[in-house]
């Protein structure tokens, strides 16, 4: 457990570092085909769901990685 916390708090530092001093690496990031974006005069609803999938997908490769 104090393993994958380790690893998660520097996964964290590291997305942190990018967004503040390159944070144009992920302006693709929730603008994926697919992300639903719905706007009217008093209302936005962002359901990002290929996005979503995406970081699922990621996710799933990298635990089964460290799980090996």
């Amino acid at each position: 457990m104090p393993k994958w916390l380790i690893i998660a708090g520097l996964v964290l530092v590291a997305l942190g570092v990018i967004l503040q001093f390159a944070p144009w690496l992920l302006n693709w990031f929730g603008r994926l085909p697919g992300d639903i974006r719905i706007s009217s005069e008093n209302t936005r609803v962002f359901i990002p769901i290929t996005s979503m999938i995406l970081v699922s997908l990621l996710l799933t490769i990298v635990i089964n990685l460290f799980q090996r």
